[in-house]
């Protein structure tokens, strides 16, 4: 799918669809709620996504957290003009994840021109905090790219 198309008003099934070619879906992302300035998900844990002792990595839910934040910022810009890059990610770990599904919402901070700032909260299904994980994107012009 040609992603300059994605919008706020796309279905999930097809942002879903689009993205599981790559990363997203070899960790088991799922996108599940988007709205204005957020972006929801899941990531079912799985041998894909964990440590050797069963744990959730922590690069998982840094990926997870990229992802979500980076969808966000792709729903808020003309894809067809600008491009989204990651510049920064850094995250704190809470918690462990032993089983079931780390969910995460990532909230805008900063909708700037030329960056959006993400904050992005993991937690368990039991409410309890994984990781706080902070997203800088930055907004670049498809010519500028380089």
């Amino acid at each position: 799918m040609d992603l300059s198309k994605l919008n706020i008003n796309t279905p999930l099934e097809i942002i879903n669809q689009a993205t599981q070619a790559g990363l997203i879906g070899s960790l088991g992302i799922e996108i599940t709620k988007i709205g204005d300035g957020t972006v929801e998900g899941s990531m079912e844990l799985s041998e894909k996504n964990c440590r050797p002792d069963g744990i959730l990595h922590g690069g998982a839910n840094l990926a997870l957290a990229e992802s979500l934040a980076g969808l966000g910022s792709m729903l808020m810009v003309d894809m067809n003009e600008f491009d989204v890059l990651g510049i920064q990610v850094n995250g704190s770990h809470t918690g462990v994840l032993r089983s079931g599904k780390a969910l995460a919402v990532a909230k805008i901070l900063h909708p700037g021109n030329q960056t959006h700032i993400w904050n992005v909260d993991v937690r368990n299904e039991d409410g309890r905090l994984i990781s706080t994980i902070r997203v800088t994107n930055m907004i670049v012009k498809r010519n500028d790219r380089d």
